[in-house]
């Protein structure tokens, strides 16, 4: 009989968002490419009963779990929680660890993380804190969601100028009231974005080919890839909201930082098996890390997946890739 490997996501509601059901289809494409692979694979959904969760992975004794768990009960604070049970049941499983997976999750963590490891990130405030850093005024800030991923909670109006700090932290706590989630603010870089993902190999973590996002918006739109832009194909944001590898040869050196930078995130956060690190670019040239992924989208038209393919990674491979990753924790 072929080894089981058990794909895990999130428990959705029937009425489950756009970015929500996307790991339907990251699941249902990891299972093709598992049995292609000569594995049963069994795709699971990952809820609070922690009891029935345990005696149904014990019967199903796998060899791995393949760990596509975003959130948990519709909160991303939770994201880290099947890592940690998974680890309690001595069962190995795919990508980062637990504790790489709240690190990331939460942004305001992960920008602590990055500013102790001289990692650049942009400057930011966090209602009821203490500054942590200096910022600048009058300055435009862009107010985030401090768990979610997925472009949660962004848009147009997320991004606004402020003359100071008391006006800055006004505009946040106005703005988290109206998404209903704990929101922090972070300077805007007025730039260009990049995406770079990592792949760990026989020989260690592996830069793919990065990839720029190209925006065509009218002007007076500010460049984000908000929530429209990601899962609405309709809308303009998403039409002019492109993806594209064919970098001008002269951005070889500024690409080679991007590539230094990614990896000393990826090492920086103990990640594993396979991660993203988004970038913002400013006009001097400077890069700054907005975001690190610990398990990004895997879906076949993700950029992810995309980056792998210019890399000449198949699917298949790509699953291979991060499944042989995969160690006892």
């Amino acid at each position: 009989m072929s080894a089981t490997v058990v794909i895990l996501h999130q428990s959705l509601p029937q009425d489950a968002a756009p970015d929500d059901k996307d790991v339907l289809i990251q699941a249902s494409s990891v299972a093709d490419a598992l049995e292609h692979l000569g594995y049963r694979a069994v795709i699971e959904p990952f809820e609070l009963d922690i009891a029935g969760f345990s005696s149904r992975l014990s019967l199903l004794d796998p060899v791995c779990v393949f760990n596509l768990v975003e959130s948990l009960d519709n909160d991303g604070r939770l994201i880290h929680l099947a890592c940690s049970i998974l680890d309690h049941l001595g069962i190995p499983y795919t990508g980062a660890n637990a504790e790489a997976m709240f690190l990331t999750s939460n942004k305001v963590l992960a920008k602590r993380w990055m500013l102790l490891a001289g990692i650049p990130t942009p400057e930011w405030v966090t209602p009821g804190k203490a500054p942590e850093c200096t910022l600048p005024f009058p300055a435009k800030y862009i107010v985030k969601p401090l768990w979610e991923e997925a472009s949660i909670g962004l848009d147009q109006g997320s991004v606004q100028e402020a003359a100071d700090r008391a006006g800055l932290l006004d505009l946040l706590e106005k703005r988290s009231l109206m998404l209903g989630r704990k929101c922090f603010a972070e300077r805007f870089i007025d730039g260009r974005e990049f995406n770079l993902s990592i792949l760990a190999g026989p020989e260690g973590a592996e830069v793919l080919p990065p990839a720029e996002i190209v925006f065509t918006l009218p002007e007076g739109r500010e460049k984000i890839v908000d929530y429209r832009a990601k899962w609405d194909e309709d809308s303009l944001e998403y039409q002019a909201t492109t993806r594209t590898f064919a970098i001008p040869a002269e951005d070889a050196p500024l690409l080679q930082e991007l590539g230094r930078i990614a990896l000393q995130c990826w090492e920086g956060f103990d990640l594993a098996g396979y991660a993203r690190v988004d970038f913002r670019v400013d006009h001097a040239g400077r890069p700054w890390v907005l975001e690190v992924n610990a398990n990004p989208c895997i879906s076949p038209d993700s950029g992810f997946v995309a980056a792998s393919l210019r890399a000449g990674i198949s699917y298949p491979d790509l699953i291979a890739r991060i499944l042989a990753g995969t160690s006892g924790r």
